[in-house]
């Protein structure tokens, strides 16, 4: 009886291998990705008009199109909601500053960058290969889903600016503070010249 384990173990062992090595590779690449956010980013919404015009040539798949929008919807509030809500975790963890006076916490999210642009590339390549399979061609009248998606952002988005409004956070850095302190020493490199 050991004996036949022990087969089916070295049998399996193979593909197992090629599998954790075709997982390390992709691992590697993926993280390789990681300093390259421009350029990740223009790869996604190349990905996303390809997925894009494949619907619009195909004439359907609106309803993985609709569950699309609605998964990146979903993404995209928890890329601009806080680690910690100061409405639902009231905590002494770290918390987003309420007065002027409090001091500078950065802003940490609940979908880090990186992981709301895997998961965004992900559903569009996902999306993109359901459209080869009829059987998700579901009929719909696709302008009441694009009016009840449009309506559910408009009121999800209202509600996030609200929250952001209140506890005073903006979930965007545009880079380093620049002070109007001593300007460069340009202008008194050249006098030196003399």
């Amino acid at each position: 009886m050991e004996g036949i384990g022990a087969e089916g173990a070295s049998v399996a062992s193979p593909v197992a291998q090629w599998g954790h090595d075709v997982w390390r590779v992709y691992q590697y690449y993926l993280d390789k990705t990681t300093p390259h956010a421009f350029y990740r980013w223009i790869g996604t919404f190349v990905v996303g008009a390809i997925y894009c015009l494949r619907v619009c040539y195909v004439q359907g798949f609106y309803i993985i199109a609709y569950g699309l929008g609605i998964y990146i919807l979903n993404l995209l509030i928890g890329f601009l909601s806080p680690l910690v809500d100061p409405e639902i975790d009231p905590s002494d963890g770290p918390s987003l500053p309420t007065k002027g006076s409090d001091e500078f916490k950065p802003f940490i999210r609940r979908l880090p960058e990186f992981k709301f642009w895997y998961s965004f590339t992900k559903a569009f390549i996902i999306a993109f290969v359901m459209t080869f399979f009829s059987m998700f061609d579901v009929p719909v009248f696709w302008p009441i889903l694009l009016c009840y998606w449009i309506v559910l952002f408009v009121l999800t988005m209202r509600r996030q600016i609200a929250h952001m409004i209140k506890y005073k956070y903006i979930p965007f850095s545009l880079g380093k503070q620049k002070y109007g302190g001593k300007k460069s020493s340009a202008s008194g490199s050249g006098s030196r010249g003399d």
